[in-house]
């Protein structure tokens, strides 16, 4: 039979070591001697010994585990940042809980659930669901940070790209390539992340001398909010020659609707852009031109602020917009002029 793991307790008695020598020994940074500690971590060794993390966190103030706020998981983008947050908190010693907070779902059960566990820090990834008052209530008392959207006036401290460049840019490439009835197609219409967009890319356009065709506004950054879209463009303002979505998976959605369903050539008829940068952009059949966010600095200023304390709870709010790029790929080309936008 498996032989029952032994306690620290025991483990003390067995050196002839104080149990509290036992914790020292397991802690990073504590004070004791190198030799004793080199003792008991080579007797634990033998011993099959391993402390237990639930005990240790119930015997100190921290917990060393980060809850994870989500609530747009359809969207590929945030997938793939939880993951390379995850891993960085892991190389600081920080375990992740998720919280998913589903769209429909009773908010109030589930952010109850979120108070209820000790964490050490609660970052929020885009949950546009919430609103601020709601944040500010599930985060009460505890570190908190809030990533890829920043609400003004409101006591969290906030990461996020620069929304505002990446559309400018995308605005002065379309221009640059000769596009005039330009089209914007948002996701969720309230959320900060799409107004910053919105009206950055607008403001442009008309800085520019272009022609706002038409904006379009979703109800979910989906595939299927993107197809539907796409083809409210084509009805609504057949002269349109570029649309800027508000991400990249709404992007996809419309390549397909547009090539599949209204016959449009991408680039040559219109000329699509996105914002993102996540993976599927980047294959071949969709060759999309985005706005790649800055995920990585993202996860780095993030894992910082929380590993330094700087986002504890009675310090001033953080508020950083960091510097994205834009990413030129197959779906836009300089226009053809003379040619008409609509099919043959």
């Amino acid at each position: 039979m498996k032989r029952k793991p032994i306690t620290a307790r025991e483990l003390a008695r067995m050196i002839g070591v104080s149990q509290s020598a036992v914790s020292r020994a397991f802690t990073p940074g504590a004070s004791i001697a190198a030799d004793l500690r080199e003792k008991i971590l080579q007797h634990a060794a033998e011993m099959d010994y391993h402390p237990n993390a639930i005990a240790s966190m119930l015997s100190k103030s921290r917990t060393n585990i980060i809850g994870i706020v989500v609530s747009d998981m359809q969207n590929p983008f945030y997938p793939a940042l939880i993951e390379k947050l995850s891993r960085a908190l892991q190389e600081i010693g920080q375990q992740s809980l998720l919280f998913n907070i589903a769209r429909g779902s009773n908010l109030e059960d589930q952010l109850s659930a979120l108070r209820r566990y000790n964490v050490d820090a609660v970052i929020v990834i885009s949950a546009t669901i919430l609103s601020a008052q709601t944040l500010l209530w599930a985060t009460e008392g505890r570190a908190a940070i809030l990533i890829n959207r920043i609400i003004e006036d409101v006591d969290l401290s906030c990461v996020a790209c620069d929304n505002a460049q990446g559309a400018r840019a995308v605005a002065d490439h379309f221009h640059a390539l000769g596009r005039g009835h330009v089209a914007y197609v948002a996701g969720l219409s309230h959320t900060s992340t799409n107004s910053e967009r919105r009206n950055a890319f607008i403001t442009r356009v008309a800085e520019l001398g272009m022609v706002l065709s038409t904006q379009i506004e979703g109800s979910e950054y989906s595939y299927d909010a993107g197809r539907r879209a796409a083809m409210k463009v084509v009805e609504n303002a057949p002269k349109t020659d570029a649309i800027f979505f508000a991400n990249d998976i709404l992007a996809i959605g419309g390549i397909d609707a547009l090539k599949e369903q209204a016959g449009r050539r991408v680039p040559e008829d219109i000329a699509i852009a996105g914002f993102d940068d996540i993976a599927i952009a980047g294959w071949p059949h969709y060759d999309l031109t985005t706005f790649r966010q800055p995920v990585d600095e993202m996860v780095r200023v993030v894992v910082q602020m929380v590993e330094e304390g700087s986002c504890a709870p009675g310090k001033p709010p953080i508020v950083k917009r960091l510097s994205g790029e834009l990413v030129i790929r197959g779906s836009t080309a300089p226009a053809h002029h003379g040619c008409s936008a609509m099919p043959g």
